[in-house]
């Protein structure tokens, strides 16, 4: 036993030579026969042999499991270049170099860091596409929320990259035009809301909820159907606007008209300022907060509507101003009209009550309107009928200055008469041309017309006519005086040749005046026309300056005196 036990204590150090030696000895001791002990080492060798197979078919499975992970390994590296888009990468070993064991510690390194920049570039491409798909929802409309969407792993290269980029960079300015479109139309609503007087937040709320303010919502919607309802608002809001200023200008021009047609004062008018303000002004020119308010609309409606009851209640006033402005018309025109039947037949068509007061007032101011026209027409002759006057009565004027014998003494305003003298006269040569002129003018206003020129009821012709008549009496009056005083001349200078020249006493002139108006043929206010009615009054209701406008018939000299009258109007030397 000690033989046996003694190789156990040094089992560490066996081996299979030792243990071979340990089974003879035992098979010795044993006493087993040869054929037994060829059989048991028979077996022995064949154990042996099948433990080194099994070992080797392990290494050899360990072996190609190493060779496929290197393979893997590899492939999946292309893979991952591939999929980055990078032709090659820092770091890769070369394959042919080492063991399998080594080419795996070394490639392990970069498929490590590819596999970061994957996931790395993976969660760029999806949080760019989640904001794209982002941006298409909010333009769509769509309120969903938007998870992480599957990012197609096959191509995460830097260019895929940069086109999700540059298509979200393109979806970013969309949405930044929409957002100033959306922006630009909430503050069109705003401002036509404040001149309307409606209420902004509602209207906009209508339209989204995201455009007020006051609701809490950070992101105002950009979709297309909510551009399209705010055009469709701005669209109606301007339309609305358009309507009601045509109405507020409509109203603010019959306010006018009732104020000037009843003399409404200033203070009266000035309530109303903000509605006339806008009565010539375009759409985009009214801006103020309330100026087209329907509130305010309505007022002016009230005020329009009591200004024409109280027009019909003082249509008889207003009317019967109407007529005064058209008499004064035609009196300044010289133009007789009967204004009493006039005055009549409107208090009868305002009593009778069929004609509407706006109507009788509109046809007043026609004839007012062609009134003006008349008396334009009329103007041209009118001056210078006027000029013509004026002229008559210097020459009347002239005439009697004439007749005065102190006319050369150096009293008091001496001198100014002499200017007015002869300023006369050349005003006094120039009236043959300025008859001629009327006469001719008038002639063509008739012919063009086709009835007669009257002035203050007088046919001008005829006036002018018979001017021309006096006129050429007179010149051949004084032409018969001064024939007489030639003769009487003649007749003292044989008497004086006979008799002697003897002092006679001093003769006082004659004080007598001449018999009748404007003796000389200056126009007065009565004609000796036997068709005419005489003086005629130009406005019964009021007072009118009498100055005389027709001509008179031209009184002979008295008989009596002749030749004291002779020698009183005889020209002196000197010229006034």
């Amino acid at each position: 036993m000690a033989a046996i036990e003694a190789p156990n204590l040094f089992l560490g150090e066996t081996t299979c030579g030792s243990l071979l030696q340990q089974l003879q000895h035992i098979w010795d001791e044993v006493g087993q026969s040869d054929e037994e002990r060829d059989k048991m080492l028979l077996q022995l060798e064949q154990e042996c042999l099948d433990v080194y197979k099994r070992k080797v078919d392990l290494a050899a499975k360990s072996r190609a499991k190493l060779l496929q992970a290197l393979e893997n390994s590899r492939v999946e590296l292309t893979s991952l270049l591939a999929s980055l888009g990078e032709k090659t990468f820092v770091g890769i070993p070369d394959k042919s170099s080492g063991t399998i064991k080594e080419q795996l510690s070394a490639i392990a390194p970069a498929l490590e860091q590819l596999w970061k920049q994957k996931d790395k570039r993976i969660k760029e491409f999806s949080d760019v596409q989640s904001q794209i798909q982002k941006i298409y929802g909010e333009i769509a409309g769509t309120t969903e929320h938007v998870g992480n969407l599957a990012v197609d792993e096959s191509d995460l290269s830097l260019k895929k990259l940069e086109e999700f980029h540059a298509q979200l960079q393109e979806l970013e300015k969309e949405k930044s035009e929409r957002l100033n479109k959306v922006l630009d139309f909430v503050s069109t609503v705003h401002d036509l809301c404040a001149v309307l007087g409606i209420d902004f937040f509602s209207t906009v709320t209508d339209v989204h909820p995201s455009l007020n303010d006051s609701s809490g919502l950070k992101s105002k919607s950009i979709s297309n159907d909510t551009l399209s309802r705010l055009a469709k608002t701005v669209l109606a809001l301007q339309e609305d606007k358009q309507q009601r200023l045509l109405k507020l200008q409509e109203l603010a021009i019959e306010l006018i008209d009732l104020w000037n047609l009843m003399d409404t004062s200033e203070e009266e008018r000035h309530l109303f300022n903000h509605v006339t303000c806008n009565i010539s002004a375009s759409v985009s020119e009214v801006t103020n907060p309330g100026a087209l308010a329907l509130d305010l609309i309505n007022q002016a409606k009230v005020e329009v509507e009591r200004l024409d009851q109280l027009k019909a209640s003082r249509m008889k006033e207003i009317a019967f101003k109407r007529q005064a402005e058209l008499e004064e018309i035609f009196a300044r025109a010289h133009v007789e009209i009967d204004t009493e039947a006039d005055r009549g037949k409107i208090l009868a068509l305002i009593d009778s009550g069929n004609v509407e007061p706006s109507q009788l007032l509109s046809d007043m101011d026609n004839k007012i309107i062609k009134a003006k026209e008349v008396a334009l027409s009329r103007k041209d002759i009118l001056d210078k009928v006027e000029k013509w006057m004026s002229a008559c009565e210097e020459e009347s004027w002239l005439e009697d200055y004439m007749r005065d014998d102190n006319r050369y003494n150096a009293s008091r305003g001496a001198h100014l008469n002499l200017k007015r003298a002869e300023k006369a006269r050349i005003l006094v040569n120039k009236i043959p041309a300025l008859v001629d002129t009327l006469v001719a003018k008038t002639r063509t206003w008739e012919e063009e017309r086709g009835s007669t020129f009257s002035y203050d009821g007088v046919p001008l012709l005829a006036m002018l006519d018979e001017y021309a008549n006096l006129r050429h009496d007179r010149e051949e009056e004084k032409k018969r005086m001064r024939d007489q005083k030639k003769f009487h001349e003649q007749l003292n200078t044989e008497q004086e040749a006979i008799f002697g020249s003897k002092p006679s006493p001093a003769r006082p002139l004659s004080s007598k005046k001449v018999v009748g108006p404007h003796a000389n043929g200056t126009p007065g206010r009565r004609l000796s026309l036997a068709h005419q009615n005489g003086s005629r009054s130009i406005n019964k209701d009021r007072k009118r300056d009498m100055r005389p406008v027709a001509p008179v018939n031209y009184v002979a000299l008295p008989k009596e005196d002749a030749a004291s009258y002779i020698s009183a109007s005889e020209p002196r030397p000197s010229t006034p």
